[in-house]
């Protein structure tokens, strides 16, 4: 499990609280801005506050809707991130901003709080050639200037890194929820770049010839 992740992977706990939403998929060194309100998750707040500042974020899986308040299934890859900084609000809620650290697999869930707790394995994102990381970044870049919907001016700085870029595109662009879980199931910088191009070249597909009828496979 700890070869070749950094430390900011390995230091994360094994056992840390689960966030489910059924809209929202964090990725490592991006930043999320959440709003807190439901009784459970006003004391996980309250709780990682006082202890790791560690908060575990999934996707819950569709069909959540017929048991949101108990335990519905949820995606088994996640990421983690650490509260940055935070507002009290009245009334036990919170605004705080959660920076993503790692990605992880859920090993097993536990009983015991309101609120859902795992213990996890961490996961790192596997680097690749430099060569073939600068022409995956131009190839996404391209693919996002070509959209209708895109940014006329997209302004990106040389210095960011290739995995901050595809990770912030992954987790800021008009995407599907499942479509960014299908981003963090990916284990391989790399093969996050090919699926986001993948993404960008069908979604530019449909916005050429217009939705296709709808298939079941």
């Amino acid at each position: 499990m700890g070869r070749g992740l950094d430390p900011d992977v390995l230091s994360l706990p094994r056992l840390i609280p689960l966030f489910p939403l059924p809209n929202v998929v964090l990725f490592p060194k991006v930043p999320l801005p959440l709003h807190v309100f439901e009784p459970r998750y006003k004391k996980m707040t309250t709780d990682v506050l006082e202890s790791h500042k560690i908060i575990g974020m999934t996707l819950l899986r569709p069909g959540w809707q017929a048991d949101y308040h108990g335990r519905p299934p949820v995606y088994p890859i996640g990421c983690a991130g650490r509260v940055e900084k935070w507002e009290a609000l009245d009334g036990g809620r919170f605004n705080f901003t959660l920076r993503g650290i790692a990605r992880f697999r859920i090993v097993e869930e536990h009983e015991g709080e309101p609120y859902r707790v795992a213990t996890i394995d961490p996961l790192g994102d596997q680097g690749a050639d430099e060569a073939a990381l600068d022409e995956a970044r131009r190839k996404v870049l391209a693919a996002i200037g070509k959209a209708s919907d895109g940014p006329s001016v997209l302004v990106i700085q040389p210095s960011i890194g290739a995995d901050v870029l595809v990770n912030a595109l992954s987790q800021t662009l008009d995407l599907a929820p499942v479509e960014r879980q299908s981003l963090l199931d990916c284990d391989t910088l790399l093969g996050r770049y090919g699926r986001l191009l993948e993404i960008l070249e069908f979604k530019q597909l449909e916005q050429t010839f217009g939705r296709g009828p709808d298939t079941v496979h």
